[in-house]
Parts: C-alpha cells; sequence; structure tokens
C-alpha cells in the first residue's frame, strides 16, 4: 500500500508560504542548481528523461508530458516555437497552482525555461487566471528576479536566449482550455478551436506551441536533478510521482498537500484533513477531481486510490486531484444544480449543444431540488446529458454532463423519494432533516 510522502520526496518545500519564496530562498532550497548542467544534456535526453519519470498532466487530462513536448516539431522553420503555461486555474475547488505562484515562483520559471529549450522555444507565456493578483504580483517581480540575475535573457547564463511574460486573463472560467487559452492570449474572444490543427502544429499566433499546467511544468527541473527513476518510484505504474492535492468541504482540516500518487483517499482524508466531519460513518459522497468529475459514494471511498486508473475504473477521475467532501447533511441535489448553474454561466455559446443543453439541464435541476418534476424526467436529462457529452468543441459540454451522470448513477432513489414527496403534498427530506423550503 502506498503510504504517506516521505518529506525528502517533496518538490513544493514552501507550498504554505513559510519561507522566502524570492530567489534566494529559492536557492537555498535546491531551485536552479545544475540548470546549465541539465540543458547540455540536449533536447532529447530532456525529453526522454521527463517520459521515462511517467510525468502526466497535472491539470486534468492526465496525458504524458514528455510524448506531449515530442509532438513538437524538431527543428525551428520559418515559425517560432513557443511553451504556453496554464494558470487559468478555474475549476471549483481546486487551489493548488495558486500556491505554486505564490510560494515557489521560481521552480516554475525554472521548469519554462527547461521545457521551452526541450521544445526549442525562445519564449514562454504564463495566462493568469483574472482573480489571481496577488500570484501575479509574486510571479512578476520573481520573472525580474529570474531576468536581473541573468538565468533568463538574452545571453543568459544558461546559453539559451529566453523570454518569459506574464498575461493577465479576465476570469472567464473557458479560458482554462487551452485552444481558448490561445485565442484569449492573441487578444480575441476566449472561444475553444476546432482541433486539428492542434496546437503543436498550429497554436499560437499559427506556430508550434505547447500548452501546460503550472504543476506538470514546476515540478520538471526537480525531476531531472533527481532522476526519472526517482519520480517512477513514487505511486503506482502508470500513476507515478508526486501530486498536489486540495482537499475541501466536510473534512475537520480543509488543507492542500503534495502526496504521493495512489494514496487511499481514505488515508488522504484522516491523515492529513483529521477525517470527516462526525466521522467516516457520516460521509455522503466525495468528488475527487474538481468540480467537473462525477461523484463517489461513500462505500467506494473505502477503496479509491488518489490516481488516473483506480478513479477511472470507478467511473470518475483524478482531474486536478481538488476532492470535494460531503458529509450526510448535504442536499446533494441541491449541490449539483448549482454546479450546473456554473457551467451554465461559463459556456461560451459556440456549441448549440452546450449553449442549449446546459442552461435546460440546470432548470430541469432546479425542479429536481425542489421535487417539482416528473419520475420520467429523470431519464430524459440523462438522455440529454449524454447528448451534450461528447458533442462539443471542447470539454465544458462533458463537464456539465458528468456531475449530474454521477448524482444519478448513484443517488437517483433520493431524487425519486423527493420527487414522490412532493407530489403527495408532503415536505420532502434532505439528508436527515425536513427540508425548510
Amino acid at each position: 500500500m502506498v503510504g504517506i510522502l516521505a518529506d525528502k520526496d517533496r518538490i513544493f518545500t514552501n507550498l504554505y508560504g513559510f519561507h522566502d519564496w524570492g530567489l534566494e530562498g529559492a536557492k537555498s532550497r535546491g531551485c536552479w542548481n545544475a540548470t546549465r548542467e541539465i540543458l547540455q544534456q540536449g533536447r532529447d535526453w530532456i525529453i526522454d528523461n521527463v517520459k521515462a519519470s511517467g510525468l502526466r498532466g497535472r491539470g486534468g487530462a492526465g496525458f504524458s508530458t514528455g510524448l506531449k513536448w515530442s509532438f513538437m516539431p524538431k527543428e525551428v522553420g520559418a515559425r517560432p516555437h513557443y511553451l504556453v503555461v496554464n494558470a487559468d486555474e478555474s475549476e471549483p475547488g481546486t487551489c493548488k497552482d495558486r500556491e505554486i505562484l505564490r510560494h515557489d515562483p521560481h521552480l516554475l520559471i525554472e521548469g519554462c525555461l527547461i521545457a521551452s529549450f526541450a521544445m526549442q522555444a525562445h519564449a514562454a507565456y504564463i495566462y493568469l487566471r483574472g482573480e489571481y493578483v496577488r500570484e501575479r504580483e509574486v510571479m512578476e517581480e520573481a520573472v525580474r528576479q529570474a531576468y536581473e540575475a541573468k538565468l533568463i535573457g538574452k545571453d543568459n547564463v544558461h546559453g539559451w536566449d529566453f523570454d518569459l511574460y506574464i498575461h493577465h486573463g479576465a476570469g472567464a472560467y473557458i479560458c482554462g482550455e487551452e485552444t481558448a487559452l490561445l485565442e484569449s492570449l492573441e487578444g480575441k474572444k476566449g472561444q475553444p478551436r476546432l482541433k486539428p490543427p492542434f496546437p503543436a502544429g498550429a497554436g499560437l499566433y499559427g506556430c508550434p506551441t505547447t500548452v501546460n499546467n503550472v504543476e506538470s511544468i514546476a515540478v520538471t527541473g526537480t525531476i531531472l536533478r533527481r532522476g526519472a527513476a526517482w519520480f517512477a518510484g513514487i505511486g503506482r505504474a502508470n500513476n507515478t510521482g508526486t501530486k498536489l492535492m486540495c482537499i475541501s468541504g466536510h473534512v475537520n482540516k480543509p488543507c492542500n498537500v503534495e502526496e504521493a500518487m495512489s494514496i487511499p483517499l481514505k488515508q488522504l482524508l484522516e491523515e492529513h484533513c483529521g477525517g470527516v466531519r462526525g466521522g467516516w460513518g457520516n460521509l455522503k459522497a466525495v468528488i475527487p477531481g474538481g468540480s467537473s468529475v462525477p461523484m463517489i459514494p461513500a462505500e467506494q471511498c473505502e477503496t479509491a486510490l488518489m490516481d488516473f486508473d483506480s478513479l477511472r475504473e470507478l467511473r470518475s477521475g483524478l482531474g486536478t486531484a481538488a476532492v470535494i467532501v460531503m458529509d450526510k447533511s448535504t442536499d446533494l441535489v441541491r449541490a449539483i444544480a448549482r454546479l450546473a448553474y456554473f457551467y451554465k454561466h461559463e459556456s461560451c455559446g459556440q456549441c448549440t449543444p452546450c449553449r442549449e443543453g446546459t442552461g435546460w439541464m440546470w432548470r430541469v435541476m432546479e425542479r429536481m431540488v425542489r421535487g417539482d418534476a416528473e419520475m420520467k424526467e429523470i431519464d430524459l436529462l440523462l438522455d440529454v446529458a449524454s447528448q451534450v457529452e461528447g458533442h462539443t468543441i471542447c470539454a465544458l459540454g462533458d463537464a456539465a454532463a458528468w456531475p449530474i451522470q454521477g448524482l444519478f448513477r448513484h443517488f437517483r432513489p433520493e431524487v425519486e423519494a423527493r420527487i414522490t414527496s412532493y407530489r403527495a403534498g408532503k415536505p420532502h427530506v434532505q439528508g436527515h432533516a425536513i427540508a425548510a423550503e
């Protein structure tokens, strides 16, 4: 069984901001150590080692990071190459990247330099979420420090000309989707692009581009310093390394923590969060990876592991590892209706199934909350959700459908009882208490 991550294996040693986030503090924790020597090993060596480490995208999709880098053209032609870092952390429940931006910014800057060298990019952009003001201030100061120390910029000490730009978004959830982010970065309306062409072929300004999550880039320097085998030795096969996890909701101590991949969900909650409020027996459901993945009920939480494969087998997902814990006092129907409103509000409106479907699903969910619906509408709702899922340009349609599918997969009798009691003219049951409507 995977245990608690040892302190010696932590990458983000200033996760809680107890130490200096500036250049000198970062250097004292090992950042910028042997960076030049890493670059001297060559592009292929870097990509091969990132592949061998088993690092998978930490933004939710879980695609092999090294493999993604290898998709970039091997030689630079007339079009320059770009790296874009997705720091538009807008998924409800997710609050991991902001801690890197605030407290360990130099790990990200160093990672940008290494990744850009591996992909032959002389410029990188960090796209920050619109609401992240303090994070932008810290990142801009950290970038200034790196330029002053000649760690980045023209004729820097590493021998690879490299410029890094911070771009502040305007607070749109859809800009967390990589092609919508590129549209926004180009000064256009944040709407996803049709693929193909993929960003590796035609991304930012029509040039070869790779878009990676903050955490995916920030860990690369440490992986290459300590060795791919070290990172690959943490967690299960195909689910390796460390992972930042953010736990919120009905636990005694909500927290952000860097943990080993594949740690049992129950152990994560009990060791780091002081357990579920009211005891483990009071647990009702958990959303394990941010609001867009389907919830899992308490009985599945007993054996679930926090990794891509274990949660996929439970028809959910690791996503961003944003764990939202809900105890028996939770009105799950109301909770999912609230998420349905969020996705309806954040839809860019480009695709008909998403533009029309998210609003329709939210309105039906609001009636389900009251019980003011008919039994046959449950199957109709699930049918519409399945027609939205997989039929849109980006994954927002999926994100809107999955929470609803998860609710009815595990808690359909609860919704049916609510409809029955409403039609009988009785006050419906919400958790264990009579609802005060």
